[in-house]
C-alpha cells in the first residue's frame, strides 16, 4: 500500500482543475496494489483550481524550517495551506502505515527532486516540495512518477 499524488490517479485537483492521468506505470499500480490518493493542496484548504503556486527560491525543506515561504501567482502568501497538507498527509501516512509516497514531479507540494524556483517562467532548481520535504523528514521513502518501476515496493 503506497499513497499517491491523487492527481495522478485521474482525480482532478492540479492547480488548473485537471487531472496528470498519463504515466502508465502508475496507472498499472492500480492492478497490483492498494494505491491510497492525496492531495496535500487541498487538504490544507486550498480549491480547485487555484492560482499556480511556487516555493519562492527555495525548497520544501525551507518552508518547514520557516526560512522561505510558498506564494501563488497573484502574490499571495499561501505557505500556511501547505504546512497544514503536509501535516495532514503525514497524519493519513502514520495512520495507514505507509512507507512509500508516489509524487507529482515538479509540485510545490509533491515534487521530488526538482520544483520550480518561484519565479512563474518555468525555471527548474533541485529540491523538494513542502509534503516530500515533510515525509523524507519522517523517514517515508518518496519517488516521483517518472521513477515508478514495474516492481512492488520491498517491505521493511
Amino acid at each position: 500500500m503506497r499513497l499517491v499524488s491523487a492527481c495522478l490517479l485521474g482525480i482532478r485537483c492540479s492547480w488548473d482543475g485537471t487531472d496528470k492521468y498519463k504515466n502508465e506505470k502508475v496507472i498499472a499500480l492500480l492492478k497490483k496494489e492498494v494505491l491510497i490518493p492525496i492531495c496535500p493542496e487541498q487538504l490544507g484548504g486550498l480549491g480547485t483550481p487555484r492560482i499556480r503556486q511556487e516555493i519562492q527560491n527555495g525548497t520544501g525543506e525551507e518552508v518547514l524550517d520557516g526560512k522561505t515561504r510558498v506564494k501563488n501567482e497573484a502574490g499571495e502568501d499561501v505557505t500556511r495551506q501547505f504546512i497544514r497538507g503536509a501535516k495532514e498527509a503525514l497524519r493519513i501516512a502514520r495512520q495507514y502505515n505507509i512507507r512509500e509516497f508516489i509524487g507529482k514531479s515538479r509540485s510545490p507540494s509533491c515534487g521530488c527532486g526538482l520544483i520550480y524556483d518561484g519565479s512563474f517562467t518555468g525555471k527548474l532548481i533541485k529540491g523538494d516540495g513542502v509534503t516530500v520535504a515533510l515525509f523524507k523528514r519522517n523517514g517515508i521513502k518518496v519517488i516521483s512518477e517518472e521513477e515508478v518501476s514495474d516492481e512492488p515496493p520491498r517491505k521493511g
